[in-house]
């Protein structure tokens, strides 16, 4: 269950879908026994960050700058 933003500096509690943006990770989604996570970013950390998922790694909030950077 959800109960607080996935940003670790953050501790707005989970309260409304309508306030934030939710993330589904599929773990191991190429087997029959995959395990599917959800994690919520609250509106305010949800404007400027967004989730990744590295193997090894986990879920880790980052500025989605970074990610545009990335990207282009």
């Amino acid at each position: 269950m959800i109960s607080k933003c996935a940003n670790p500096q953050c501790s707005a509690p989970f309260r409304y879908l309508r306030d934030g943006k939710l993330f589904r990770v599929d773990h191991d989604a190429d087997k029959p026994w995959h395990r599917m996570e959800h994690f919520w970013l609250c509106g305010r950390c949800a404007a400027t960050m967004t989730l990744v998922a590295e193997r090894g790694e986990g879920v880790t909030a980052v500025p989605l700058s970074s990610v545009l950077r990335k990207a282009s």
